[in-house]
Formats: C-alpha cells, structure tokens, sequence
C-alpha cells in the first residue's frame, strides 16, 4: 500500500492506493499516482474557487438587497402618507370597504381606479393589511413619476453595466415585493412596449433584470390604479387589452368626495386635529359657517385637497378656532336639493358639538364655543334648524 496527501494541507485529504503485488508500487506506479493525485488537487482547488466565488455573489445579493430595501424604506418614511385610517361612514365609501374585505384573502389582482385624491394608495394598503401576505412587503410605485426610460429598470432591476450610468446591480420593486404586494399607481402611464413584459410577470411571476439573462422567479400580488379610463385606452390602442383584462380581474372604483359629502365634516375633524397636535395648535372649535362652506365646495383635488387646505388653515388659525383663509373655497351655486342637503349636514354637525358638549351651550365648554359661535348666534341657528333639547 502505498498513502499520497493531496496536497500541502494534511487537512485536505489522502489517497490510498493498493495491490496484492508485492513489486507494488514500481517508479512508474508511482508517478501516475502522484500525477492523478496532482490533477485531483487542481480540481479540488477549482472548485474551492468556484464554492468562494458563489458564495461572495450570494452574499454581494444579499448585501444589495438589502441596501435596496433600506433605500425602499427610507423613500418611503420620506413619502409616507398621514392617513392612519380611512375614515367616513357614507354608503358609497362602505360599499368599496365591502369590496375590499372580500377580495383581499384572495390572490386575485385588483384595479382600482379613481379620481386624483380620492385615497387609491391607501385602498391599496387596506387589501394588503387584511390579506395573508400582511407581514411581508408592501412596495409602492408611482408609474408616472419615472422617465420612461428608466421605469424597466425601477421595475426589474438592473446589472452593472446593463446602459449608460448602471454603475451597478440594481433590484428592482418587484424582486423587493415577493411574497408580498406591489402598488402600481398610474399604471396607464407604462409606454405600450413595457406593457408585454409586464403582462409576462402577471402570467409567469418570472422576469429578468435589464442585463441578466438570468430568469428571476417571484411569488407577487399586483394592486394596480390609475385616475385614467383604461376601457377607453384600450379602445384607443393606448393600453395593451389582454394586460388590461389580467389587472381587471377584480375593479374597485372610488367615488370622489363631491359624491360622499356626508363625510366631509367627519374628514374636517380628522384633519384639524391631527395637525393641530402637529404643529401645537390649540384647535378646539370649527365653525359652522365654515363646515357648511367645506361641505358645498366641489372639491376637485378630492381628499388630498381637502387635507392640504385644512393643515394650511391650522398653521394660518391663531386662536383656538380653525380659521379657513378668505377666498380659498370659491361660492359654488346649488340647487335647492343642494341647500336642503348641506342644511341637514349643518343641523348634523350642531348636534354632534351639542351631544359632545352634553347640551351645555354657553361657556368655555360649551358648544358655542366650539363652534366658534356666540351664545346667541348658536340659539338662533339651533331655533332656525329646529333643533330642541331631547326630553
């Protein structure tokens, strides 16, 4: 028997060689066992190579990853929406909050689509946090907020070198969304020839970064939305129909806040007093005049107008009443069914600061008060609305 260590590490292993021969090994036996061991050592330190290099590239996609999702995360405090929780109780909006409670265990893909304002991000997390995938990923992209040359990278990623400025491997939102949720907001914006390789992640869950012929396989919900009329894009040649039709499979439609005007005075309330904790604002009273004017205003910028013009009457308010700047709310004309309306929301909203108050009317703590109204101005209004205490 005859013992050869592969190499000059005793670690690294042995080769014993054999024979019933007693000449064994002869000169030459014994230089074709030390080149074949030679040969097994330079395999050996091949593929200790290999083994080195394919653990620094999973640990370098590790590393980018991660650095992807901190970026991702940070983009997204940076951006974070102050909407803590839908609120309103109209029938229109509880209608949509029934479609989302049924479609969200599901895998099914929603579209939801609506004005600009109406809240379609904030739908969006509502399905992610009542479906099975709420402990994953929710990652948001606003499709028109990226130069169309740049959104395939933003998408899926990128290698180093993959064009121009790709100084290295980037990931993109959908390999940061598996196992959880991707938002794509203003998803009518994707130009015509993007939407074919979207179409395939929505079919296939696969995809390759830009530069990589190496597939990427996935586990994703797409919730996507636009404000445009995508049946009508589709009609147009603007948006790919079999595309459309795999984003359609479960359509929410948003109303705008002219159609659910019952929930303005509760939006009003939400606003002032969010801010006002904000910025250290003593906001205790909202006027009725006021709350009637918020309620009649159309509100074209929907609920994001209305939030930015309440947090801008906050900073401007001095006392502890919200002080709307002049002008802000153009008169709008209505019909009488209009008035009739918006004097039932009024009479709703003195009842709600009386019941709150427990009838008190005058007083530091009284609803006059926080109405920013005189003693006198509250009963006149309270006489005129027919509003009496209850027995």
């Amino acid at each position: 028997m005859v013992c050869v260590w592969l190499g000059l590490d005793l670690e690294r292993g042995v080769v014993v060689a054999g024979s019933k021969r007693a000449d064994f090994p002869t000169d030459i036996e014994r230089l074709l066992l030390k080149s074949a061991v030679n040969q097994a050592v330079i395999e050996l330190q091949q593929a200790e190579v290999l083994a080195e290099r394919d653990r620094a590239v999973a640990i370098e996609h590790v590393k980018n990853r991660l650095l992807a999702e901190n970026l991702y995360l940070r983009q997204e405090l940076d951006s974070e929406q102050h909407w803590e929780e839908i609120v309103g109780q109209s029938k229109v909006l509880k209608k949509v909050l029934d479609l989302v409670e049924q479609v969200a265990p599901t895998k099914a893909s929603v579209l939801i689509q609506g004005e600009t304002g109406t809240g379609k991000e904030l739908i969006a997390r509502a399905i992610h946090r009542l479906s099975g995938r709420r402990d994953q990923a929710f990652v948001k992209l606003n499709c028109a907020a990226i130069p169309t040359g740049l959104l395939e990278a933003e998408l899926f990623g990128h290698e180093k070198g993959a064009f121009t400025g790709a100084v290295g491997r980037r990931i993109g939102r959908f390999e940061l969304a598996h196992q959880g949720t991707i938002f794509l907001d203003e998803v009518g914006e994707i130009p015509l020839e993007l939407q074919a390789k979207l179409l395939r992640v929505l079919q296939e869950q696969e995809f390759e970064r830009l530069g990589s012929p190496r597939t990427i396989h996935i586990d994703v919900r797409i919730v996507a939305a636009s404000n445009r009329d995508l049946a009508q894009m589709v009609a147009d040649r603007g948006f790919r129909s079999d595309l459309y039709y795999r984003l359609n499979v479960f359509p929410i439609v948003i109303p705008p806040l002219r159609e659910r005007v019952e929930d303005i005075p509760q939006l009003v309330r939400y606003f002032a007093e969010r801010h006002a904790r904000q910025y250290n604002k003593p906001i205790t009273s909202i006027p009725a005049e006021t709350m009637t004017a918020l309620c009649r205003y159309p509100w074209p910028g929907n609920v994001r107008e209305l939030e930015n013009l309440i947090e801008r009457s906050v900073i401007l308010s001095q006392g502890s009443t919200l002080e709307v700047p002049p002008g802000e709310l153009k008169s709008v004309s209505g019909t009488a069914a209009d008035a009739a309306t918006l004097k039932d929301f009024e009479r709703e909203y003195i009842l709600h600061a009386l019941n709150e108050c427990h009838w008190v009317i005058a007083g530091p703590s009284g609803a006059a008060a926080k109405l920013g109204m005189k003693r006198t101005s509250l009963q006149h209004r309270m006489q005129k609305l027919g509003i009496s205490r209850p027995p």
